[in-house]
């Protein structure tokens, strides 16, 4: 087998390993590490309220189209995605802390994972969109977005 056969076999081989390690959650170590992480995981999704509200607006055509906020908040949403896995990664269900997240997110990580991705997808599909300046796809581009949010939230979060 050629060196550069076994080298793609064997990065294959390594990045399906990682695959299957990421998608498996890692358990709080402490009270302290469980109330950090459950800090972390509503920190960020309070920014991406944030910045999902005004685009929200501009989708049901409550808000006037804004390129710029189109641009800015398209821009911040898909960094904020990329950050999603980080801080829904750690089970705190050992520890008394206040959290949205029902017990089966860690439960069905490998969905999680999956639905993260789908995220990503939707946010990097709005920031193409935003940076164009497409003001006939903002409203789709958005609505992917919103719809993969609501994925999780529907299986995931506790109200």
């Amino acid at each position: 087998m050629k060196f550069t056969t076994r080298l793609a076999v064997f990065c294959s081989g390594a990045i399906l390993s990682g695959a299957a390690l990421a998608a498996t959650p890692e358990l709080a170590k402490s009270q302290k590490h469980a109330e950090a992480y459950s800090e972390y995981r509503e920190a960020i999704f309070m920014l991406m309220k944030s910045n999902m509200a005004p685009l929200g607006g501009m989708a049901k055509g409550a808000i006037e189209y804004d390129a710029e906020v189109m641009q800015t908040n398209g821009m911040r949403m898909e960094q904020l995605a990329n950050m999603v896995s980080d801080y829904l990664k750690v089970d705190t269900r050992e520890y008394d802390v206040h959290t949205h997240a029902k017990p089966e997110l860690w439960d069905n990580y490998a969905d999680v994972e999956s639905k993260i991705q789908d995220l990503l997808t939707a946010t990097a599909n709005l920031q193409k969109v935003a940076k164009a300046g497409d003001e006939s796809a903002y409203r789709d581009a958005i609505g992917k977005v919103g719809s993969t949010c609501k994925s999780c939230h529907d299986d995931y979060k506790a109200d």
